[in-house]
């Protein structure tokens, strides 16, 4: 049965909007902030299924990152050095707006670097990344303007109290910031140029009228002049035809740990694994690679599988000899696809999709935001 809403109800909150956005995350907040900024009489509305953004936008690690040697690698070899290249530069200016947009305080912004790690039975593949970190260190400098990127760092393995590591590359350039506060004061400032965020509002259908879109939601229909998907992983549920592919991280945090020495976000076994410091514990996730088809989920939730692989190298590789304690658990849900960059595009009259950050989200939301409320001004 439709929610019986009131006149004020009606007038105040539901009717007609010009643009509806479906998902409240990074991205879809980015496009409403930056269509305010360019038409501030536009209205525009955002409709969340979840209490909180759901997805990854509030749950993921906090990584201002843009790649490790062998992410880079891979990306190479899965497209071009041209299109590895234009996707770090991206990245790299994503995360420029983001820290624009927010501030760094606002945001808890630190530049402690990046760090990809290699385990002791990796020699093989730290061999490889060595042997290309000079030319990457190139190319890099190229896409972004900053010389020496990657550098081997051993000796900093002993510093941090790693072990069963025989090999660190470090990056200086980037950093490590609070999930919660950004999207809190993302929240914050488009809510100040009058963009209305309604949660717990689910949506089963997106159909054409002839001069509207019509919405059907868990709280009645909705009406817009245009939309954008923002759902990330969740858009295939709506565009079956998309190529998003759900891909599930599983995270721990440990409880305080008195003189923790880990600073900065670190990553190993190709970026599947991946730890960072935050009000002294260590924040630790990944594991999707040891069984893709049961992380190709849309449902939040744990495997023991995963759940005891990142308890021993926990206790085995970051903090050896502590045995610390874990004390939560959570999940996300990250969009992927067999290409690396992501899906800005009209998929049906009037309406736009941004979806698919191949879990780099946070260093893409804020561009691809942009990109997708640009393409609906334009169009």
């Amino acid at each position: 049965m439709e929610p019986s809403f009131s006149y004020w109800e009606r007038t105040a909150f539901i009717d007609h909007a010009d643009v509806i956005i479906i998902g409240s995350g990074l991205v879809g907040l980015s496009a409403a902030l930056h269509l305010k900024k360019q038409q501030p009489n536009l209205k525009v509305l955002v409709l969340e299924r979840g209490f909180l953004p759901s997805g990854a936008s509030t749950k993921n690690a906090g990584f201002a990152c843009f790649g490790t040697v062998s992410e880079q690698i891979e990306a190479i070899n899965q497209s071009s050095e041209e299109d590895a290249m234009s996707l770090v530069a991206y990245k790299w200016r994503g995360l420029q707006r983001l820290r624009e947009n927010l501030g760094d305080q606002n945001i808890a912004y630190n530049q402690h670097g990046g760090h990809e790690l290699f385990l002791q039975d990796e020699e093989e593949a730290a061999k490889n990344c060595i042997a290309q970190m000079e030319h990457l260190n190139k190319l890099l400098q190229q896409a972004i303007g900053k010389p020496d990127i990657y550098a081997v760092a051993d000796a900093k393995i002993a510093d941090f109290g790693f072990n069963k590591v025989s090999h660190l590359i470090n990056n200086p350039y980037e950093g490590q910031l609070h999930t919660g506060k950004m999207m809190r004061t993302l929240l914050n400032k488009v809510y100040n140029l009058g963009v209305l965020v309604l949660n717990n509002c689910a949506i089963s259908a997106i159909e054409q009228e002839s001069d509207h879109i019509c919405l059907t939601t868990s709280q009645g229909n909705f009406k817009a002049g245009k939309v954008i998907l923002a759902t990330n992983a969740f858009a295939s549920q709506l565009f079956p035809d998309l190529n998003v592919v759900p891909g599930r991280g599983q995270v721990l945090i440990t409880k305080p740990v008195p003189g923790l020495k880990p600073k900065g976000t670190y990553h190993f076994n190709k970026g599947y694994y991946y730890f960072r410091n935050i009000d002294n514990r260590i924040l630790f996730g990944g594991g999707r690679n040891l069984n893709y088809k049961a992380e190709e989920t849309w449902d939040f939730g744990h495997t023991d599988m995963v759940k005891e692989t990142l308890v021993d190298y926990l206790n085995e590789v970051i903090l050896p000899g502590q045995q610390v304690e874990v004390d939560y658990w959570w999940s996300g849900i990250m969009g992927f696809g067999e290409e690396i960059k992501p899906i800005i595009k009209e998929v049906r009259p009037r309406v736009f999709c941004a979806v698919r950050c191949n879990g780099m989200g946070v260093a893409m939301g804020s561009l691809v935001g942009e990109e997708v409320a640009e393409l609906l001004l334009n169009n």
